[in-house]
């Protein structure tokens, strides 16, 4: 069933252009054609489910272009109402930002500094100046899709993926932002690395990121590296994915 945006209301909300799709027995599958309908979309799901507004639902699952919803009594339901559900604007709410503190020294910083055409101080400057928000998770346990980066600050991922990425390397991919919570390998551009802890099964929630948290980066002291001449016949990164296989 596919509803049409329409015009905004006075507080800025509007019906988002969405497919909804029962799943099985008790599960809808929404599909909408922005990033940043589908954060709007996650934010208002939560909201009402908050507000009790929201039919009983087990599972809530946000992903790059879908939200999906999982344990209702009678999906056919509510994929018959999303249509005319009025979304407002995302916000950043009231909830307080996690701070992840970051040594910006990956090995990609004079690159990504040259994709921008800024230094690599700039490039530093900017990343921790930019508010974020986890999307979406996926890849790996504990890893997040942050979104928040300007359109114009979006790169590749690398030509060449590393077949071994540390464990908490930050890096971007088309237009996300992560971190990479174990050891694996990627194709990320790494700008910097951070000591926190993204996923730990002792810890409750296991994940320091989950969909819908703001996220501010914080650099650490830490020598920058000189920019970098490209080298001579050097291979064209290829263009973003902007799936999850974006982090593999």
């Amino acid at each position: 069933m596919t509803g049409r945006a329409a015009g905004a209301a006075a507080d800025g909300a509007e019906r988002l252009p969405l497919t909804a799709l029962p799943v099985g027995d008790h599960g809808v599958l929404i599909e909408l054609t922005r990033a940043a309908d589908v954060e709007a979309l996650h934010a208002e799901v939560l909201r009402r489910a908050a507000a009790g507004t929201l039919p009983a639902v087990r599972e809530v699952v946000p992903a790059a272009r879908t939200v999906f919803l999982d344990g209702l009594a009678d999906p056919r339901a509510l994929a018959a109402e999303l249509a005319d559900w009025r979304i407002p604007p995302l916000t950043s709410g009231d909830r307080p930002a996690v701070e992840i503190a970051v040594h910006y020294d990956g090995p990609d910083l004079a690159e990504v500094a040259a994709l921008w055409g800024v230094t690599p101080d700039e490039v530093v400057r900017l990343h921790s100046g930019a508010r974020f928000r986890v999307a979406f998770c996926g890849f790996a346990p504990g890893f997040g899709y942050l979104t928040g980066l300007p359109e114009r600050l979006h790169v590749p991922r690398r030509a060449t993926p590393r077949t071994r990425v540390p464990v908490g390397s930050v890096g971007l991919a088309g237009p996300y932002t992560g971190v990479y919570p174990r050891s694996s390998p990627g194709g990320w551009q790494l700008i910097g690395r951070t000591d926190a802890v993204l996923w730990d099964p002792r810890r409750e929630p296991a994940a320091l990121l989950a969909p819908g948290t703001p996220v501010r980066f914080v650099p650490v002291d830490a020598p920058v590296p000189a920019p970098r001449t490209p080298r001579a016949g050097a291979a064209p990164a290829r263009p973003d994915r902007t799936t999850e296989e974006s982090a593999r």
